[in-house]
């Protein structure tokens, strides 16, 4: 069993920055690839940014590359999203997510852990 807190959340004007972390319970956390989503008012959730166990491996989507990283520290049990650059359609709530497989980071519905997630606003 794994529990997952997200935090970082908050206002930013556009060009801004945020860190965005997801907090885990649970000794099993490091075989877990990890995955950041994230849902604006109105649309479908969306796959943002994943990373493999080990840390070694990650990707992003098209719409962040460039300007997000993620990052995992499991010595902390905690996952990270810096988030810089940020744009008005940035706007969401973010969810961080656990899944068992490296193939399935990109299909929410793998998915075997959800935190609660976190509000991202960015005005412009």
């Amino acid at each position: 069993q794994v529990q997952l807190v997200e935090s970082g959340g908050g206002l930013v004007q556009a060009g801004g920055s945020l860190r965005l972390s997801c907090a885990a319970s649970g000794r099993t956390f490091r075989i877990y690839a990890m995955g950041w989503f994230r849902q604006a008012p109105g649309e479908e959730r969306e796959f943002v940014a994943s990373i493999n166990a080990s840390g070694a491996r990650t990707y992003y989507a098209d719409s962040v590359k460039g300007r997000f990283t993620i990052s995992r520290d499991n010595a902390k049990n905690t996952v990270y999203l810096q988030m810089n650059s940020l744009k008005p359609e940035d706007t969401a709530v973010y969810y961080c997510g656990a899944v068992s497989s490296w193939a399935r980071v990109g299909d929410q519905d793998k998915y075997d852990y959800w935190g609660q997630g976190t509000q991202v606003t960015v005005s412009s």
